[in-house]
């Protein structure tokens, strides 16, 4: 079983510039994932110099290792954003997302990156009868609240589209799409290149320092005065930037792969090829590759991805997938791989500006979609336009916890233990 991710062995990531930085340029970019380039590529096509600082690889996070589900809708349910933020502000938020899968939509298709982006929608499932309620009060909160209509499945009707008897009913929506996450990011980096982006690879920025009204970004590779930065380092953020450090949480998500599957295996597993998860805390995702794998994941633990994580997650996944679809139990797992999530302390998207460095993150499991619309509008923003972006009206929290927390997640285990007992109860 490899332990690298399935993605990398279907793209070829292009090579970051072989000169060190140097100079100046309008707009720095600090991260070459999903949130970056799309903010590169857009700045690129209007004529601006801008050059994106990665510490390892191009495209090596989270933007390369998901499971590449490009999802309406936000990580909290029209109901909390109701409560939250009133009716107004909510379908904004909702209808952004709707707008975010047609922006990825167009880019594939204007940049022609080949990344068999499909638009099959998504199904969520209950993982206990008790959850099926809950789904019916969404699908009303979605269409009254946002306008948006889903379709709720009885457990006799999942039958024409998943291949298990575990889950108690679902809740679909025709609107998601799947992709090959690291297909498009190679993608949105070529095409960043060609508009005339300039993208540097083991760059990892080290320190920040204002120079009069621009600012040196001091990598490890050498220097650069940018007049802006955008950070874009989501549950990669590090010390560079202490202060949004401080203000998100990087969670571990888990995926493995099985081998091709016979094609009538495949079929029977996910006929109609949505993007499944279920609505457990510990929630397991899944759906198909193009090659027909299985690709099937989950918080199999919430700390960040290390060597000793991603083996473990391994044979958690595996006993899972199997428990709920015994018919694989003797499929070979091909792959194993971990990547890092960023979650804000309100669980948002957000967008903004502290201490005079831009900023998107906080994706929460939407980054595909999320990540491209927020990099791509805060470059528009940058430029000089006004767009409408809702996110800009949510301002970034402060951690709970206050000096307690640095950026470290020292207390994700206790949370998984929570979390774990919530699923068990129900």
């Amino acid at each position: 079983m490899k332990e690298t991710p399935y993605w990398w062995e279907t793209v070829s990531f292009p090579a970051g510039e072989a000169e060190p930085p140097a100079g100046s340029v309008d707009v720095a970019v600090i991260g070459s994932g999903i949130t970056g380039l799309s903010a590169a590529l857009d700045l690129a096509r209007r004529g601006l110099r801008v050059s994106v600082f990665e510490a390892r690889s191009l495209g090596w996070g989270a933007s390369s290792r998901n499971g590449g589900q490009v999802l309406t809708g936000l990580h909290l349910g029209p109901d909390v954003l109701l409560r939250r933020y009133g009716p107004d502000l909510a379908r904004r938020l909702f209808a952004a997302s709707l707008t975010a899968i047609d922006l990825v939509e167009g880019l594939i298709e204007n940049e022609a990156i080949a990344c068999d982006f499909e638009r099959a929608g998504h199904l969520e499932v209950a993982a206990r009868s008790s959850h099926f309620p809950g789904f019916i009060e969404a699908a009303a909160d979605i269409e009254r609240v946002v306008g948006h209509r889903v379709r709720l499945l009885t457990r006799d009707q999942l039958g024409a589209e998943v291949g298990t008897n575990a889950y108690f009913g679902g809740m679909l929506d025709e609107l998601s799409a799947t992709i090959n996450p690291a297909r498009y990011t190679a993608g949105l980096a070529e095409a960043a290149r060609r508009h005339g982006g300039r993208l540097y690879d083991q760059a990892g920025v080290e320190r920040l320092t204002r120079e009069g009204a621009r600012w040196r970004v001091i990598t490890r590779r050498g220097a650069m005065l940018a007049d802006q930065v955008i950070v874009a380092t989501s549950g990669y953020t590090g010390p560079a930037t202490p202060e949004l450090q401080r203000r998100l949480v990087p969670i571990g998500s888990y995926m493995i792969a099985t081998e091709p599957l016979a094609g009538e295996l495949a079929h029977n597993l996910i006929p109609n090829r949505r993007a499944i998860f279920d609505s457990n805390k510990f929630l397991h995702y899944y759906r198909l590759s193009a090659d027909g794998r299985l690709l099937f994941g989950g918080r199999a633990g919430f700390i960040p991805e290390t060597p000793r994580s991603v083996s473990e997650s391994a044979e958690i996944l595996k006993r899972d997938l199997v428990r709920l679809f015994p018919q694989l139990a003797e499929a070979v797992v091909t792959h194993v791989w971990g990547g890092t999530l960023d979650f804000a302390f309100d669980e948002m998207a957000h967008v903004g500006q502290l201490d005079g460095l831009h900023f998107a993150l906080g994706y929460a499991g939407h980054g595909v979609a999320l990540a491209t619309f927020l990099g791509s509008r805060l470059a528009a923003q940058l430029a000089g336009d006004t767009v409408e972006n809702p996110f800009t009206e949510i301002p970034l929290p402060r951690a709970p916890l206050g000096a307690l927390y640095t950026g470290r997640p020292w207390f994700l285990p206790v949370l998984s233990t929570y979390f774990k007992l919530l699923d068990r109860v129900g």
